[in-house]
């Protein structure tokens, strides 16, 4: 709790001191510097904290991030000074968090570099591969080098039962049918126990109940007849009567249908550049990343790998899906919003729940009762404050068949 608390309250002065310095652009001597950035617009100071210049063009910039209903609701001073407050409030804390050297957490440092590294990606290439820039001729080369994946032939799914006579299969399907007409719900059931009680076909037996998958009516994968027959039933659940084939006698079910699919060009266009543009995106961020590397001292030492001990116990923290080359849980760069709580999300603004719900009893943090920590003005889609006191956040908002 304790370190979640220090990795929460650093990234309230991350995002804080990216735009805080003084005059002079530098920082006091004996204060924690964060990054330093060009102050936008009008240089008049509004506020200081300590240090810490609150400039009529960071206050501006702060206000009109919000969307127009509420920048509307700005323009009275009173409002102003309701706002002015947040921002004063805002880099207090975080003046505070880096006072008492959370900067140097480990958490807070890994969740800086990778919001570094979201900023870093979006300068690098949000203006060198733009959607425009694919164009109709290349769009349609890949769609005539990939007619397969826009126009597809009608396709049956069947599960088939294999034995070794034809008196063996029908006694399949008249145990098939008593058990149908005591209990229809349970149809897939009922057919897989039959599998498992009959079938000699092992690989499509114990492990996937006689599914065969999909398959078009040119497939040769299977015995012609049995494609054939497949392709007579004509709903799902309908049962086959026995076909012969040089394997034996089998039972189908029909599982499920595709259609056949046709599309053209101009259909899929669209879709193809947007294919197209995540690709050259991608392609050419692994450019970048690895001829970076290239260029830094990477050694590897993979004998140590044995080393690493993974916590496989219940309760054990989920670290999710990480990027490559990135500490597992950390989510896609360039994602929708920042993971971390008062970390810039799109746009450089600080996103903090107002609230803090989820984290009363904490020590140091608001609890039933007590006042919540401000959301940092500037936050996009973040609600304006209440004359007196912080408001709430809104709270964040079979292809077959058996």
């Amino acid at each position: 709790m304790q370190r979640q608390l220090g990795v929460l309250v650093l990234s309230l002065a991350l995002a804080g001191l990216g735009g805080a310095c003084d005059k002079s652009g530098g920082a006091k001597s004996g204060t924690s510097k964060g990054p330093q950035t060009k102050k936008p617009g009008d240089p008049t100071a509004i506020a200081k904290i300590d240090d810490v210049t609150i400039t009529v063009g960071e206050f501006e910039e702060r206000i009109n991030k919000q969307s127009p209903y509420i920048r509307a609701r700005y323009t009275s001073v009173e409002r102003k000074k309701e706002f002015l407050d947040n921002l004063v409030r805002f880099e207090t804390l975080a003046k505070e968090a880096a006072r008492k050297g959370y900067d140097k957490d480990e958490e807070v440092v890994r969740t800086m570099k990778q919001v570094m590294i979201q900023k870093l990606m979006k300068d690098e290439f949000d203006n060198k591969i733009k959607l425009e820039d694919i164009k109709d001729d290349e769009c349609r080369k890949f769609y005539d080098d990939h007619k397969d994946e826009y126009n597809k032939p009608e396709e049956v799914r069947v599960s088939h039962i294999l034995v070794d006579g034809e008196a063996k299969a029908k006694e399949v399907i008249t145990k098939y049918n008593d058990l149908m007409a005591k209990d229809k719900a349970q149809d897939a059931k009922h057919y897989r126990e039959l599998v498992t009680q009959y079938s000699t076909d092992e690989a499509a037996n114990k492990q996937r109940g006689g599914d065969l998958s999909f398959f078009a009516a040119n497939a040769t994968q299977y015995p012609p007849e049995l494609v054939a027959a497949a392709f007579k039933l004509q709903n799902t659940g309908d049962i086959s009567a026995p076909i012969k084939t040089a394997k034996g006698w089998h039972v189908l079910k029909l599982t499920g249908k595709r259609k056949a699919i046709n599309r053209s060009f101009d259909e899929v266009k669209r879709q193809i550049q947007n294919r197209l543009y995540r690709d050259k995106r991608q392609k050419a961020q692994e450019d970048f990343v690895a001829e970076l590397k290239k260029k830094a001292n990477v050694q590897v030492f993979e004998d140590k790998l044995q080393l690493v001990k993974i916590d496989t116990t219940p309760g054990a923290m989920p670290g999710g899906p990480g990027m490559p080359g990135m500490p597992p849980g950390h989510p896609p760069m360039g994602g929708p919003r920042s993971m971390m709580p008062g970390m810039p999300g799109p746009g450089g603004a600080p996103m903090m729940p107002m609230g803090m719900k989820g984290m009363k009893g904490m020590k140091g943090m608001p609890g039933p009762g007590l006042k919540a920590v401000p959301l940092p003005p500037g936050a996009k889609g973040a609600s304006p404050p209440p004359p007196k006191a912080p408001a709430p956040a809104p709270a964040p908002a079979k292809t077959a068949t058996q």
